[in-house]
């Protein structure tokens, strides 16, 4: 996979294609399927200081080209985390980047701290998840509040490079993205889900409990590939595309919009083995174009 090599934020990556937070549980949930190894990296499932149990049943419904989860950020807490999964997770050869979050600035700055001085390789601060209905998605939609927290975030580490997912649920997220270097972020990861609904239409009631969810999956790639494109024009720094990735096609067109990397989620679920797919089928399209390195994509695109 010479042709796949890439770096960000001074990481070194066999392959730009990142297991997503929430889609690939904390990585070790796979290792019967596809060696991780082989893996650019693993953003591990939504950390938080305390442990979770998210949001009541039902929180996942399926959607024409996608899906819309409440799952609501359950997770086992950052202490336990570092102790149950890290070690294992370090066992195998890919980079691992703590998705993490807070419901106040404090917070979001102590579970930083803790990971920090941890053996993970980089910080996702998810500032965007419209699933909680506290704290979170004010952070992602308000440029004041971004850069409040983004800012005390980063001033608060000092080891691990700290990207910054973004939410797609604001009129320009332009304006978001320079925030958030502004603050301090080393890199951008985007987008997250966009917020929907869906109705049962027998009994007139939410199919999910929390009523509305994070809509993902290919629908939403269009919209993630134009953010992406409108973010390499406004930043300096790396961009993490997200959205609707199903196969290398997909990969090379975040790449042509400006990505430096990107996250597969909701493909998980379809096929669990799909990543290692779309990282051959990479290789190959190198070869077959003959591009001596995958990145020389980034932003080549012709208007």
């Amino acid at each position: 996979m010479e042709n796949l090599k890439t770096e960000i934020c001074g990481i070194k990556f066999k392959n730009p294609v990142i297991a997503a937070s929430g889609t690939f549980g904390y990585g070790l949930e796979f290792t019967n399927r596809i060696d991780i190894s082989m893996l650019g990296g693993i953003s591990v499932k939504g950390i938080s200081l305390n442990e979770e149990k998210g949001n009541p049943m039902p929180r996942i419904m399926e959607t024409h080209a996608g899906m819309l989860n409440a799952i609501g950020l359950q997770n086992i807490g950052v202490n336990k985390f570092l102790d149950e999964k890290l070690p294992e997770l370090k066992k195998y050869d890919t980079n691992i980047i703590a998705n993490f979050w807070g419901k106040t600035v404090e917070e979001y700055t102590e579970v930083a701290k803790i990971l920090d001085c941890s053996d993970v390789d980089m910080l996702e601060m998810n500032i965007s998840c419209p699933n909680i209905k506290e704290g979170g998605i004010a952070f992602g939609t308000n440029p004041e509040m971004t850069f409040e927290v983004v800012n005390k975030v980063k001033k608060s580490i000092s080891n691990k490079p700290l990207i910054v997912k973004l939410s797609p649920n604001v009129s320009n997220i332009k304006i978001f993205g320079k925030t958030a270097e502004s603050a301090g972020a080393d890199a951008i990861s985007a987008i997250n889900t966009l917020l929907g609904m869906s109705i049962n239409i027998n009994t007139r009631r939410p199919h999910l409990s929390n009523v509305t969810g994070g809509l993902s999956g290919p629908a939403i790639k269009p919209v993630a590939v134009r953010m992406v494109y409108e973010l390499y024009q406004a930043v300096d720094i790396p961009i993490i595309g997200i959205g609707g990735i199903m196969n290398y096609k997909d990969v090379a067109e975040f790449f042509i919009a400006g990505a430096s990397a990107v996250q597969v989620g909701t493909a998980n679920f379809v096929n669990p083995e799909i990543i290692s797919t779309i990282i051959d089928d990479l290789t190959t399209y190198c070869k077959a174009n003959e591009i001596g390195n995958f990145t020389e994509l980034k932003g080549t695109l012709r208007t």
